[in-house]
Parts: structure tokens; sequence; C-alpha cells
């Protein structure tokens, strides 16, 4: 996230979402009121991350992701507050995945009894960093590490000629999102206690897995120039005047993003196999998406029955 006004504006909303949580199980009508505020400041929370992800960031796909929960997060709630009850259950996903994911985001480094703590975020980015190096060199390639700007030993060191290029692995190359995404959604259903443990078994893994090997693909790519490829073509695209960026964009901002929404889409497939009470989550989604209802289990032939009361 940009800055502490982010940071902050996050905490509130998930206290929020929690707070409704915590209310709906005691009286149903003001947990709805509550949840209904929280959806409201999620879309505020979105539409102050715009200029980031389209401007900043770069990211077509971020960038649209971003504007489409604004109007998302108040029809979510504007659905909750209007009696669709089954939102509770993606009202506490929600909360379950900012009580995982804001802790590495917002807690810095610390000092208690006169030892310093290092922050979560660093901890996480530096562990991902040292395995990524390690793919990278039994791939046959050898970057420097060196310390980044944010003070980490995250940052690769590649010489192009002359020219330096310095690719950092950050919070958001660390799988941590979507990690939290599922743990939320695990967490947030009423399902026995050892089919979500299969099912974050199943989740956590291969989402950890596979961005290893998307920040080595990345790396290297960007490292050697491999996609220097259409160069005023992505430069125009993305708003850049750096040559040396346009492998970037292809490998991250093209490639690697598609293929990731591909692998989530595979990922909750194998995961509602264990915990089928997700798909109450999914058509949800679907129906704010397309107006229709939708029964996912008999579509897809699981007998779990129907979670249709959060």
């Amino acid at each position: 996230m940009p800055g502490l006004l982010s940071d902050v504006l996050a905490w509130v909303v998930i206290a929020t979402f929690v707070a409704g949580a915590v209310a709906s199980g005691r009286d149903r009508k003001l947990g709805r009121r509550v949840m209904a505020a929280a959806w409201v400041l999620f879309a505020i929370f979105w539409l102050q991350l715009i200029p980031h992800f389209t401007l900043v960031h770069k990211s077509y796909v971020e960038g649209l992701l971003t504007i489409a929960a604004v109007p998302a997060c108040l029809y979510a709630g504007w659905l909750l507050f209007t009696g669709r009850d089954t939102l509770f259950v993606l009202s506490r996903a929600v909360a379950a995945m900012g009580v995982v994911y804001l802790p590495f985001e917002t807690i810095p480094a610390f000092t208690l009894l006169g030892t310093t703590i290092p922050a979560p975020r660093g901890i996480l980015m530096e562990t991902v960093a040292a395995q990524t190096h390690f793919l990278i060199n039994l791939l046959g390639y050898s970057p420097e590490m060196i310390i980044g700007s944010q003070g980490y030993d995250n940052t690769f060191l590649w010489m192009q000629g002359s020219h330096r290029i310095e690719i950092s692995v950050v919070l958001a190359c660390t799988g941590l999102g979507s990690i939290a995404i599922f743990a939320g959604l695990i967490a947030a259903v009423d399902a026995p206690i050892r089919r979500k443990i299969r099912g974050l078994a199943i989740a956590v893994p291969i989402i950890y897995a596979l961005n290893l090997l998307r920040t080595t693909f990345i790396t290297i790519s960007v490292g050697k120039q491999y996609f220097h490829l259409f160069v005023d073509e992505i430069l125009f695209l993305f708003g850049s005047s750096d040559p040396y960026m346009v492998s970037f964009f292809i490998s991250d901002r093209i490639i690697s993003q598609v293929l990731a929404v591909v692998a989530l889409i595979g990922i909750t497939y194998l995961v509602v196999q264990e915990v089928p009470e997700l798909l109450t989550i999914i058509e949800d989604v679907l129906y704010m998406v397309t107006g229709e209802e939708y029964d996912l289990r008999n579509e897809l032939g699981l007998d779990a029955p129907r979670n249709r009361r959060a």
C-alpha cells in the first residue's frame, strides 16, 4: 500500500468487519448494519488506491480490479443491508484476510528490551528472496544479492554492460496476498476443522511454490532482458520511457499476472473439493456480477449440504 493513510484506513476497515462479525453473533440486525458500513469503508479504501495501481504501479490487471472493487463493495454492502444473509460469510472472510495480511504490511521493526525485532514483512521478503536466489543459481545464473532501498537483503543486482538493473522482492512478491485470501475464505465458512486444514494444506504450498517460480522467472527475465520486445509499443502502453523496464512489464505485468489469475481459479477448484462450503461465497460473487442465482454444488457434483445460513 502506498502510505500511512492507506495503512490506517485498512485497519479501520478490517476492525469494522471484525466488529460486524462479533455483533452479528449476538444481534443480527446490528451486525448487518455494521457489516454494511464496513463494505462502504472498503469501497473508499479501494477508491484511494486507484491512482497507485494505475499511475504508480502501472498494472492494467490490478488497476482494473481496483476500479471494479469500488462499485462491487458498495453493491455487496447494499445486498447485505437489504437481506442477503449469505454475504455475512464473505464479510467474515474479508475480516480474516485482513487479520492475516495487515500485520505484515503495516508493523515495522521495533526495539523490545534492547533487542531489535525485525518487521514481519522484512523477514518474509528476505526469505522469499533467498529462496528465489537459490532457484536462480540452480538454473545457472549468478546475480549479486544486495541491500535494497527498503533496507532489506531482498534485491538482485544484474549488470547489462555498465547499466545496473536492480530487482527487489517486495511484499507483493511473496504470495502472502493470495495465501491471505484463501485463509480468510476457509476460516469464514462453517465447515469441520479437519476439512479446513486440508483445504489450507492444498492452497498454501501450491501458492508458495508457484510464487517462487514467478519471482524466479521475472528476476531472470528482467535481469537478462529476455523480453526486450516491442519496445516502443510497451513503453507507450505502460507510460514509461525506460527501455530496460520492457522485460519487466512483459514478464510481470502481462505474463505473470494473467497466469496468476488462471492459477487462482485452478487452486480454488482444488480447494472446494475439500471445502465445498466455499461455493456459497463464489455463488454470491457470481450473483453480484450476473444478477442470477447459481447452484454450483449440483453443477460440480458436490454433495455437501448448502450453507445458505451464515
